[in-house]
């Protein structure tokens, strides 16, 4: 049979169960928009109005249904602005195909010393090699289903992560003979052994364990696996940041998440430990603090990632390093029944530390966001920016069974809560929240365009502190107040969001203290603004100060307090 190569990969992606990809017009996809076209009764290419918001909306996309995301761009600046959304997919582990158009092969430069030979030539695979899984220049039409297969399975296969295909045009509008393909073999991956024996041998001797549940442990099966893990062990639960919402916030084992930014609770607990399973969590600085030793000191550590390189950051030198996927470990785990013990004076140790610390560092914003969490539905997705926001958001929103909250966790990219609300929302056709800092709701406002263009039930909640708050925050600690590019009259500014909703032709609510939160239309079935205004600096605490051990966190609490704590 003959196709268009453009043809071919729309034909593919719709085998795979893709129905909605995230792009932008340009010339050197415009084959690839036309075959999107002809097959749109089955697959859905939507235009954002930036690539970097195309390429988030990919990641959001994949996160929430569970499958590979797509975004596509033209070439030259089409292709670079896609970069952030590639990193972002990389250091969150999040599949994505990334397909970009190229000039024609015969317009290329080449071997030719020159910069560039034809219009928007950018060498994207040189740009993008290091944040990619895996990265291709197409110059065969008739390698396109090797490639594509390649692409997919690399993409989903172990730790998983974004891969590109680079195509130039006259490869696109190449017609091929389907039956002359050759397609990719897929290398066999020998199951790792798992120590199960030794490590419920480690639980039975522990007297203080706990389980920290990082991002690896966030799709449906692994985080089903997870909760009824804790259920069989009954062991006390902390999590990364990012994985702050695979637990109930009222969940009896649920002690908060861990690191600079952590629950001071949660903190303490880990520093009293003597066996931390950790699972699905890379470890980083954010988390453990810059000095290695004062983490878990006295504890055993075994670490569950499926990424190997990971364990080339030792966190201690006699660690446990099992090499396998979170799921994958928790059903192995669950598979033998023996003697479970009971540790019920360390939950009561975790339930007096949590009691303690409970409401110390509570601020306005913090109020703020639980009142509008215990409004919102059980099944709703939560997306949120970076900066002080996603940090209140992991502090003080009350998760519920079903809910999602989505960050931009490794890159940390400004700009993400607002397109990642629309790959989300085409995720699963649901209602959306997204919360957003006043200064990186800036970065893609744009594309509240694309929302009320298709009437996407999209609340978007902007906490406008008139600043970039943690880099203020910062300035405080570290440069004498000199508020240099980070608030209004020092080189920074918003606009009137209220006339910006007028503009987008969107409903708009301004919060400015808990009673004013009822007027929010709570139905959330319509796009509309909430702005709330906070009037005085904020801060987020608590807060870490750089060196010091994760559980003494800024503000210091009263020293009789903390050794009391620290005793137990």
């Amino acid at each position: 049979m003959k196709k268009k190569v453009s043809d071919y990969i729309v034909d593919f992606l719709v085998e795979q169960g893709v129905t909605d990809v995230f792009g932008y017009p340009g010339g050197m996809v415009t084959h690839l928009m036309e075959s999107f076209r002809k097959r749109e009764d089955y697959i859905k290419a939507h235009v954002n109005y930036h690539e970097q918001a195309a390429a988030f909306c990919a990641c959001s996309y994949a996160q929430v249904s569970e499958k590979t995301g797509i975004a596509y761009a033209t070439s030259g600046p089409g292709a670079t602005n896609l970069v952030t959304g590639i990193c972002n997919a990389y250091f969150d582990s999040i599949p994505v195909l990334f397909i970009t158009g190229q000039v024609n092969s015969f317009e290329s430069k080449k071997g030719l010393s020159v910069r560039q030979r034809g219009f928007q030539e950018t060498d994207i695979i040189a740009m993008v090699s290091s944040v990619t899984k895996y990265c291709c220049y197409l110059e065969n039409a008739y390698d396109i289903r090797k490639e594509l297969e390649k692409s997919w399975y690399i993409a989903n296969e172990g730790r998983k992560g974004p891969v590109l295909l680079d195509i130039p045009m006259n490869i696109f509008k190449s017609v091929i003979e389907t039956d002359n393909l050759c397609g990719y073999k897929v290398q066999e991956v020998s199951l790792p052994e798992i120590p199960v024996n030794r490590i419920k041998n480690m639980l039975q001797e522990a007297n203080r364990p706990v389980l920290l549940l990082g991002g690896g442990t966030k799709n449906r099966n692994t985080r089903a696996l997870a909760r009824e893990f804790i259920q069989e062990y009954r062991i006390p639960v902390v999590t990364s940041m990012l994985a702050f919402d695979l637990l109930e916030g009222d969940n009896q084992f649920n002690y908060g998440f861990i690191g600079a930014y952590g629950d001071r609770a949660a903190n303490f607990i880990i520093a009293k430990c003597d066996l931390l399973l950790a699972v699905g969590t890379r470890l980083d600085v954010r988390q453990i603090g810059a000095q290695k030793g004062t983490f878990a000191p006295k504890a055993k550590l075994v670490r569950v990632d499926i990424d190997c390189n990971e364990f080339t950051n030792k966190i201690k030198e006699k660690e446990l390093e099992i090499n396998c996927e979170a799921g994958m470990f928790f059903q192995e785990m669950l598979k033998q029944n023996i003697h479970k013990k009971e540790w019920q004076d360390w939950i009561d140790i975790c339930d007096k530390i949590k009691i303690q610390l409970n409401k110390i560092d509570d601020t306005l914003p913090n109020v703020l966001i639980r009142d509008i969490s215990n409004r919102l539905p059980d099944d709703i997705v939560i997306t949120t920016d970076v900066g002080q926001n996603q940090v209140w958001i992991a502090q003080s929103f009350k998760v519920k069974r079903d809910q999602k909250v989505l960050f931009s966790g490794g890159h940390g990219a400004m700009g993400y809560s607002l397109p990642a609300a629309i790959g989300a929302y085409y995720a699963d056709r649901q209602k959306i929240v997204s919360f957003n800092g006043d200064g990186g709701f800036q970065m893609n406002m744009q594309e509240l365009q694309f929302i009320v263009r298709e009437k996407l039930p999209i609340t978007i909640i902007i906490v406008n502190n008139h600043a970039l708050g943690m880099i203020r925050h910062f300035q405080e600690m570290y440069f004498q107040a000199h508020y240099y590019q980070t608030v209004s009259g020092e080189g920074y500014s918003a606009p009137d969001f209220s006339k910006l909703a007028d503009a987008y032709r969107m409903k708009y609510t301004r919060i400015e203290n808990q009673k004013d939160i009822d007027q929010i239309n709570w139905e959330l079935d319509t796009p509309q603004i909430v702005e709330v205004l906070l009037n005085e600096k904020t801060y987020v605490y608590p807060k870490l100060e750089f060196g010091k051990p994760n559980q003494d966190q800024e503000p210091l609490i009263d020293r009789n307090l903390y050794n009391r704590l620290m005793e137990l």
